[in-house]
């Protein structure tokens, strides 16, 4: 299925949470990730069970540090 992520095309499984979708993005840390879909935020509770669908528009936010 096709996503959005930043207005980049992106492929992902079908049945694809926010949780799984993130883990496969980043697979060593999910900290300091912040995610809306289709304007919306979504919140770190709701990763688990929010499902993705085709076309959804994805907006990933990650802190990062510097000096």
């Amino acid at each position: 299925m096709e996503i959005s992520i930043n207005q980049q095309r992106t492929e992902i499984p079908e049945h694809f949470s926010v949780e799984e979708l993130l883990s496969f993005l980043f697979a060593d840390s999910r900290k300091g990730i912040a995610i809306a879909i289709n304007q919306a935020i979504i919140p770190k509770r709701e990763w688990p069970v929010h499902i993705l669908n085709p076309e959804d528009k994805i907006t990933l936010i990650k802190a990062t540090q510097g000096g």
